[in-house]
This record gives structure tokens, C-alpha cells and sequence, in this order.
């Protein structure tokens, strides 16, 4: 399985996540984030026709990311949430496939990650 994780800022729209993701260059199979910011990737979910996976806090603070953002270290306690959130949810031994890109608007960011066993 593939998973696209998001971190995004209050303001961000359904196009600035889109965005996000398409600069990742994948294709997801579910989308997550953190469990409280979840309920805001329902429009793209449903765009896409993909489940949403609600990466509860300690998940995010336990995934070891490759790139680590201020801001995310300070809200998150965690070096991306992208990151962190596309780990968790694709569970034990998921590997990342793209580290976090930022949409155009700054707004939100996305990572790829894939389970144990996905080739790619």
C-alpha cells in the first residue's frame, strides 16, 4: 500500500493539497494526516475516491522523517508531518518513497510512503 501523507497549514484548500500531491509524482492507494486535522482531507479523499487514515499524535512523534521542518518540530514534535503520517499509516517497516514536497502556495506538504513489501 501506498500512502500519501499531508501537513498543511488551517488555510490550506483542497488545491493546495492537491497540488502537493501531484509535485510527489504518485499515486496513493490512501491518504493520511493527523487525527485532528483528518476530517480536512475529506474533499480530497473523496475527489479521489481514497480512504483517510487519522495518524493519532504519538504515531506521529515515533516515525523517524528525512527532512524536518521548524514549524512541524514545533506544533508537531515531529521533522514533518508529511512524512510522519504517510509512516505511520503505512505501517511497520513502511520505507519513504518521496520525501515531502510543498505545494505552490506554501500551504501544504506531502510524502510518500509505501508498507513492507510494496515495491513502489
Amino acid at each position: 500500500m501506498i500512502v500519501a501523507g499531508f501537513g498543511f497549514r488551517r488555510a490550506a484548500t483542497v488545491e493546495s493539497l492537491a497540488d502537493a500531491l501531484a509535485a510527489t509524482d504518485g499515486t496513493p492507494d490512501a491518504l493520511a494526516t493527523a487525527a485532528d486535522k483528518a476530517q480536512a482531507l475529506a474533499p480530497l479523499a473523496k475527489r479521489l475516491g481514497l480512504p483517510v487514515h487519522a495518524v493519532p499524535p504519538d504515531a506521529l512523534t515515533a516515525a523517524r522523517t528525512q527532512t524536518d521542518s521548524a514549524a512541524s518540530r514545533t506544533h508537531r514534535n515531529t521533522g514533518s508531518v508529511a512524512e510522519a503520517a504517510a509512516l505511520a499509516a503505512a505501517g511497520p517497516g513502511a520505507r519513504l518513497l518521496s520525501p515531502r514536497v510543498v505545494s505552490a502556495d506554501r500551504m501544504a506538504t506531502c510524502a510518500l510512503a509505501a508498507s513492507s513489501g510494496e515495491t513502489s
